[in-house]
């Protein structure tokens, strides 16, 4: 995907092509999120296959094996798909990771609570409809949106047993940390004192959960925030590199580009494409 954002809406017409010739598995470079009000959602994820009813929500991450297929419940379906890079909303994006791994997919609870994403969804399209939209107000409008998922979802949270618990508490308090010192220049045992654990224990929870070692994880927030610098601000490459603990521009190039196939210029002068 090009775009830093995509919003669009799936109803009975799109349901029934797409059901009729649905993709085989794949994986794409952006997030996405699926927020069914009418319909069904079958969904291939993590070699699993589950068929849900509306009100749903499906949350996938950048990277992920998967197949979504939206049909018709009752003759009716209206869904949105929401599709935006990583670097978009950077802050939140990991935690949308962690909370998302092992329950992509949820069935949700008619009600207020989720009319209002409803809402916020339409506000953002409309937004993204204007001749020069503001990004900055899809971005906030967006955040707003995963803080109520979040809070339903803590709501529904299916109850798993004392390892799993143990697992995802210890990979949240990381990434937490994380977020607090990923510009600094921290290697894995910093964080596992940090959680009064060994260097090996932690990356075994963060492979287990996330596929990544802890030094993979804290590269790619790192690579994530310049993505959103880059995008965002006028610093030099030099400049960025060193707020991300990298002492040296060309050791920062050579890893950025090792992980998205661009240097740091050729990346910011595509986003100057993109949005402009």
């Amino acid at each position: 995907m090009d775009q830093l954002f995509k919003i669009f809406k799936v109803g009975n017409d799109e349901a029934t092509k797409i059901s009729a010739s649905p993709d085989e598995p794949h994986s794409h470079n952006f997030e996405e999120l699926i927020i069914g009000m009418e319909g069904q959602l079958e969904h291939f994820i993590d070699f699993n296959t589950a068929i849900l009813d509306a009100p749903l929500l499906s949350f996938v991450t950048k990277g992920k094996i998967h197949r979504a297929i939206p049909k018709l419940k009752n003759g009716k379906c209206d869904m949105w798909v929401i599709r935006f890079r990583s670097e978009f909303i950077p802050e939140t994006t990991f935690q949308l990771y962690a909370n998302f791994h092992n329950h992509a997919t949820l069935k949700m609870e008619d009600g207020a609570c989720f009319k209002r994403l409803d809402v916020l969804a339409a506000m953002m399209s409309e937004e993204m409809q204007q001749e020069k939209p503001d990004l900055g107000v899809v971005m906030h409008l967006l955040s707003a949106l995963f803080i109520m998922i979040e809070s339903e979802r803590n709501k529904l949270s299916p109850v798993t047993n004392g390892i799993e618990i143990s697992q995802n508490t210890t990979l949240q308090n990381f990434l937490k940390i994380l977020e607090e010192n990923y510009q600094r220049p921290l290697g894995v045992d910093f964080y596992a004192e940090k959680l009064f654990m060994s260097a090996r224990n932690l990356n075994l929870i963060c492979k287990n959960i996330l596929h990544q070692t802890v030094s993979e994880i804290i590269e790619t927030r790192k690579l994530i925030e310049a993505k959103n610098q880059l995008t965002k601000t006028d610093k030099n490459i030099s400049e960025i590199g060193f707020d991300l603990g990298y002492t040296e521009k060309a050791y920062f190039t050579t890893v950025f580009k090792k992980r998205t196939g661009q240097t740091p210029s050729e990346f910011r002068e595509e986003m100057k494409t993109i949005i402009s």
